[in-house]
């Protein structure tokens, strides 16, 4: 299939507003360019559009809602991207730091609402507190959160020695996260093998190369693997291996563990801030913000499936259990 016809099939369930209506009525537009697919964007989406709601902001009255979604894919992201300059969008909200590169690369002039990884490094934004530029949200990144994560999965997983580490490497925040992964492993004094994704194939790659050969996954969370989490749960299943993940929906989708960031939650303030931008506030003097609720969840049913007895005070730490 070719990506401009895949783009057009991610996007079939979006929100179009005819454009008829458009010339009759002008609204303000928002662009709203996911990092994965619409089943996997579903709460996120639906958070955004909830708290827009209660800001007075209503989808083909007082506002044109245009959704897209780039599957894991930078080069949809571009593409996106530009169709959003195109239609002259007032705002574009986009979730996954390659992505807001990709809209970054396409406007100077639009004002752009983000939800990323570190945005300094990343070069999103010259700092937190005066981004400059186009672009403002709200960032992943929390220091520790890595080293929290590894300990909370020590305890459900106790005779874990081996341990493999997934993530794409392209990304930089998920570099920033394997050094952190690799320094609390040598405390925990666990042995880590590392496997480098680059595309959705390397994922299959690196989990059958983990059979046998690892006591554990630790996989760190990006669009890639989280538009293949089904897939890539499913796999770690069948080679008897567990996981940890970085974002809670990783979880609900088959792995053993979750601990991280509620994207939902920052989708529902990132609408506050594109409030904020259409009525008139600049992104340039829109401080970023910095995430607040995490999420703690343990899949009892993978638990059952590998064998693990998962401690009863362990659960009670969880913020959800899923049976």
């Amino acid at each position: 299939m070719r990506r401009r016809e895949l783009i057009k099939g991610i996007a079939g369930s979006a929100t179009a507003w005819p454009r008829i209506a458009r010339a009759q009525q002008p609204l303000p537009l928002i662009g709203y360019l996911g990092s994965t697919t619409p089943a996997v964007d579903r709460p996120r989406v639906a958070a955004f559009l909830k708290r827009l709601g209660e800001l007075g902001w209503v989808k083909d009255r007082t506002v044109g809602i245009e959704l897209r979604w780039a599957g894991g894919d930078v080069a949809n992201a571009r593409e996106i991207a530009a169709e959003f300059v195109r239609l002259n969008a007032s705002v574009i909200m986009a979730v996954g730091t390659a992505d807001v590169l990709a809209v970054k690369q396409a406007t100077t002039a639009i004002p752009i609402v983000f939800v990323s990884g570190d945005p300094i490094s990343a070069g999103v934004v010259e700092s937190l507190v005066r981004p400059g530029g186009n672009a403002t949200g709200l960032s992943l990144e929390q220091p520790g959160t890595a080293s929290k994560r590894l300990a909370l999965f020590h305890e459900i997983v106790p005779n874990l020695h081996r341990l493999a580490v997934m993530g794409n490497v392209d990304v930089q925040s998920v570099r920033a996260e394997i050094v952190e992964v690799q320094s609390a492993a040598r405390t925990l004094n666990l042995d880590v093998t590392l496997f480098e994704l680059h595309r959705a194939q390397d994922i299959d790659t690196a989990i059958k190369a983990s059979e046998g050969h690892a006591d554990a996954l630790y996989v760190c969370a990006d669009p890639l693997v989280t538009t293949n989490q089904v897939h890539l749960n499913d796999l770690a299943l069948s080679a008897r291996l567990p996981t940890v993940h970085g974002l809670p929906e990783n979880a609900a989708a088959g792995g053993l563990m979750a601990y991280g960031v509620d994207i939902p939650d920052l989708c529902r303030r990132a609408a506050e801030i594109v409030d904020k931008v259409l009525h008139g506030a600049k992104p340039a003097d829109i401080p970023v913000e910095q995430p607040n609720t995490f999420r703690f969840v343990i899949n009892l049913t993978t638990a059952k499936a590998l064998g693990i007895t998962v401690p009863y005070s362990t659960q009670l730490l969880a913020d959800e259990v899923i049976e």
